[in-house]
């Protein structure tokens, strides 16, 4: 069994940055691909970031140049590095983790991000 723990977010005002940290801890192993997802208030939960284990990324044109998806693999943590922050980007924060031995499939609680105007 495994979780992940997310942290960093918060309030920051338009233009400011934020960074986003989800640790995989128990049994997942650091051979995985890592993503962040978000979910705004009534809306339906959009992939942000995607990372795979051999270092391919992909991001949703909303945050193309302006958030960065990067790992530890020795503490097998996922970050998220938020730049030019909006309001549109006020949402929570998702992690998620699949376990590319086993086939895992995990979420993090997620993480609140408000920005304000």
């Amino acid at each position: 069994q495994g979780q992940l723990t997310e942290s960093g977010g918060g309030l920051v005002q338009a233009g400011g940055s934020l960074r986003l940290s989800c640790r995989a801890s128990g049994r997942i192993s650091s051979v995985n691909n890592m993503a962040w997802y978000r979910q705004a208030p009534g809306k339906q939960r959009e992939m942000v970031a995607t990372l795979t284990h051999d270092g391919s990324r992909n991001y949703a044109d909303f945050v193309k140049g302006r958030f960065t998806i990067s790992r530890n693999n020795a503490r097998n943590t996922a970050y998220l590095q938020m730049n030019s922050l909006t309001p549109e980007d006020t949402a929570v924060y998702i992690c998620n983790i699949v376990d590319a031995r086993t086939g895992g499939n995990f979420w993090g609680q997620g993480t609140q991000v408000t920005v304000s105007s």
